[in-house]
């Protein structure tokens, strides 16, 4: 009997051996077929688009994904691969965004591009980054989106790059070395916006006394005629105005009929909003200069008449891109950009330190360039209001020219000397 029970167990355990061996091949198979394999080894590159398609947001996301679709109508391919656009929809919704952005990544994409609503971005950041996916968002202007999240990036600049290139225009434009500010007290955002201007002017002129004039306000204040005579007493002939555009359309038509029609008032990217270019239009003619994420009106490089063409050409003459468009069509070819340098094959970390090695890339909003942090550095378009629409006054180019080098004092005293001995030698006066 033990004999037989012997015979048996060895038996069994050769078949469990056998068994485990078999199950050993089948797993190394199923390994090397769907977990080692790269997804984007075949004919055919994923990317994802994270975007509220339905929701509070849909027709801002839908704009950005126009913007998406018109560059892959155009470039459909990367490395002689197909680039398949893959959708998920966050409803405008964080709850909903947070399971949108892990179902995207099932389907193991080389990158994503999106979303409208830097919260969207926010809820995805820990989904991009363990599957090490790059991001690029289009309009986010919320500085955490790239903050301590090195695969997320963004092609618009940040609300403090707005400030910096606004006092760049005062100073290399305007030839001004003085500004005043105009700034909602309970706005953080706005009051960080005037910070960065301020310091930007100071460091310029080399004057810790640029900003002549620092006056406050409370977000839906209704009268503004003290703060408006304060900065007419200061002599300024430029004032940055920070805040809502509800306060500043007030201010403007205040300033306008308190005469400061000699005063340049400065605001940023959202002054160029429809409603607000529509109101202030009215009773302001070429009295303010404000920044654009893009403008329409000024091809600021090769790329931007190739964008405006194709939009054209699709939605027909009489319909202007909107600057979210734009920017969507940049993040898809930048992206196809670094896809390249990666190389076939690549992963998606390798995209991701493709992206920062970019430098001076021609999209239709300007040249981008990525810092550290994945923001980028690029063209800003300064314009004003002519006849109630939008028109262009100069670009400021991400690169600063270089300030002329002042001579030391010590060299001055050289070539006064030097000077002085030449005139005695003609004089015949040398000791």
């Amino acid at each position: 009997m033990k004999h037989i029970m012997k015979s048996l167990a060895v038996l069994l355990a050769a078949g469990v051996f056998s068994l485990s061996l078999a199950g050993c091949t089948t797993f190394n198979n199923f390994k090397a077929a769907f977990i080692d394999k790269n997804p984007q080894s075949g004919d055919t590159i994923k990317i994802g688009v994270y975007e509220p398609m339905s929701g509070a947001d849909e027709k801002a996301g839908k704009l950005e994904v126009r913007g998406i679709e018109l560059a892959n109508e155009l470039y459909p391919e990367v490395l002689g691969k197909k680039v398949e656009l893959i959708y998920t929809d966050n409803r405008s919704d964080i709850d909903a965004a947070d399971t949108a952005m892990a179902d995207l990544m099932k389907k193991q994409p080389l990158a994503v591009l999106g979303s409208y609503g830097s919260i969207y971005s926010l809820v995805a950041n820990a989904h991009v980054e363990t599957a090490e996916a790059p991001a690029i968002a289009m309009t986010n202007t919320n500085p955490l989106v790239t903050k301590n999240h090195p695969y997320y990036f963004r092609v618009c600049f940040v609300d403090s790059y707005q400030g910096v290139a606004l006092a760049r225009y005062v100073y290399e434009e305007l030839k001004q070395k003085n500004a005043g500010l105009l700034v909602p007290e309970n706005d953080e955002q706005a009051i960080a916006m005037a910070s960065t201007f301020k310091d930007k002017l100071v460091e310029l002129t080399e004057d810790p006394e640029a900003i002549s004039v620092y006056q406050k306000f409370k977000t839906g204040d209704k009268d503004f005629s003290e703060q408006l005579r304060s900065i007419a007493g200061s002599g300024v002939s430029t004032v940055f105005v920070t805040g809502d555009n509800t306060d500043a359309i007030r201010i403007l038509r205040q300033a306008e009929k308190l005469g400061l029609g000699g005063i340049t008032f400065l605001g940023d990217s959202d002054w160029a909003a429809d409603d607000f270019v529509k109101k202030v239009g009215k009773f302001t003619h070429n009295q303010e200069a404000f920044s654009t994420l893009y403008s329409e009106n000024e091809a600021v490089t090769e790329r931007s008449q190739e964008f405006l063409s194709a939009y054209s050409s699709k939605y027909g003459s009489e319909e202007s891109p909107d600057a979210a468009t734009a920017l969507g069509f940049d993040a898809y070819l930048i992206l196809l950009e670094a896809i390249e340098m990666a190389g076939e094959d690549a992963s998606g970390r390798a995209v991701r330190d493709a992206l920062f090695e970019i430098k001076d890339f021609e999209g239709a909003s300007g040249k981008i360039s990525f810092d550290n942090v994945g923001d980028p550095k690029k063209s800003v378009v300064i314009n004003t209001i002519i006849n109630k629409t939008v028109s262009p006054i100069c670009t400021i180019d991400p690169q600063e020219p270089e300030k002329p080098k002042k001579a030391d004092k010590k060299s001055k005293k050289t070539d006064e000397a030097e000077k002085s001995e030449k005139e005695n030698k003609e004089n015949g006066t040398e000791d």
